[in-house]
């Protein structure tokens, strides 16, 4: 063993030089980890502690350079059996310390080598608090790791760092989405059929349903309300994704319809933005937004207060103290963030829809708000009664 560790630690320090330059100038000099070359994307910070593996593979992250909060990254290695999706999203990754040999029965790699593999730059070595309180007082920004032996200078990074696109006006959530519909079966006796739109979903997301005796069918980001009606659903979800909802004006008007029915509906994440939508509430853009499995929440319809996954970005501008007219009935907001009084959550009084801002699958994360799944069951018993 002491021979494994000197050997991967003689290898990191061999590691190629890398840099990370933000878009305001601000540079970090390091090592590479995981991919050599250059990569762009908006840096923002992610304070989960563990779950690195469903972070990476989670598509909300699609043109985002994840800084990780906690120090030491990578000592549980990758297996097979946690990735959210078929691949890694991130278009970077920024760690302090990456373990030198990962350590877990179900390791199968490391995750160095796994950056590798699929070609995400990463950068190790450098003062990640630093980074997250520049970001935290300055706001997420666009930013550039360079790495190799052969860099350009820090003039000419900074400015392919401003060239780079900004998330304001992305629409990404259809080059991350499943371009055919495919179903997911449900565990047991099927109770019920729900048509969710994938703007981004979790492997983790239509499993919990399908706990529930749901059968999902998971159809693509531009489905229209034709291809969720033909699957003669119970309940319709929309799923987390990436990018600006304000680009989203396929998935709302989709929304509206199934609104117009009275059909049982579940938002989370991209899908709780595209009901603020609408609902006739517009979305704006968070100053660092939230990320990680640490976040508090409170349902204020029962008073309870959930430790929560988030990754969001952008949230919903609606009024926290009052309930508001909308064309589809009366709208209240459900949750909100106890650190800033975010909106997180939104459900209609006068008909069976509800969403919330952050992952009740706790993929990875607590398992504080799989009641949601539950809330969504009794949706669609009731209507069905």
């Amino acid at each position: 063993m002491t021979t494994s560790i000197q050997g991967a630690a003689s290898q990191r320090h061999k590691a190629a030089p890398a840099v990370l330059v933000l878009e305001d100038g601000r540079i970090f000099r390091g090592r590479a980890y995981g991919a050599v070359g250059e990569t762009f994307g908006e840096a923002v910070f992610s304070t989960g502690m563990t779950g690195y593996q469903e972070t990476l593979t989670d598509p909300s992250y699609h043109r985002q350079v994840v800084v990780m909060t906690a120090p030491h990254i990578g000592n549980t290695g990758v297996n097979d059996e946690d990735p959210e999706s078929k691949r890694i999203w991130v278009a970077g990754y920024v760690v302090r310390d990456p373990a030198r040999v990962p350590s877990n029965w179900r390791s199968r790699r490391s995750l160095d080598e796994e950056l590798r593999e699929q070609g995400v730059v990463g950068i190790s070595g450098i003062d990640t608090r630093a980074l997250t309180r520049h970001l935290r007082e300055r706001g997420a920004m666009r930013v550039g790791i360079f790495s190799g032996n052969a860099l350009p200078d820090d003039g000419t990074m900074l400015a392919e760092v401003r060239q780079a696109p900004e998330m304001e006006g992305a629409n990404l959530a259809a080059e991350v989405a499943t371009k055919e519909t495919y179903v997911v079966p449900a565990i047991g006796a099927k109770r019920f059929t729900v048509a969710a739109v994938d703007l981004g979903i979790k492997g983790m997301t239509p499993h919990r349903m399908a706990e529930r005796g749901i059968e999902v069918h998971v159809l693509p980001a531009t489905a229209t309300a034709k291809d969720v009606y033909a699957v003669n659903p119970d309940g319709v979800f929309f799923s987390n994704g990436p990018g600006d909802p304000a680009t989203a004006d396929g998935p709302v008007a989709v929304m509206q319809e199934v609104l117009a029915r009275r059909t049982p509906l579940f938002g989370i994440c991209f899908g709780n933005q595209i009901l603020g939508r609408a609902l006739g509430f517009g979305t704006y853009k968070l100053k660092y937004g939230h990320r990680g499995i640490n976040q508090p929440v409170q349902d204020r319809t029962t008073g309870k207060v959930e430790v929560t996954a988030h990754n969001h970005g952008f949230a919903v501008d609606a009024p926290l103290d009052k309930v508001s007219d909308t064309p589809y009935g009366r709208a209240e907001v459900s949750h909100v963030c106890l650190n800033d009084q975010v909106v997180e959550g939104l459900q209609l009084l006068d008909q069976p829809a509800f969403s919330v801002q952050y992952h009740p699958e706790a993929a990875a994360g607590p398992h504080d708000a799989a009641y949601l799944f539950d809330r969504f069951v009794s949706l669609m018993e009731g209507q069905r009664a």
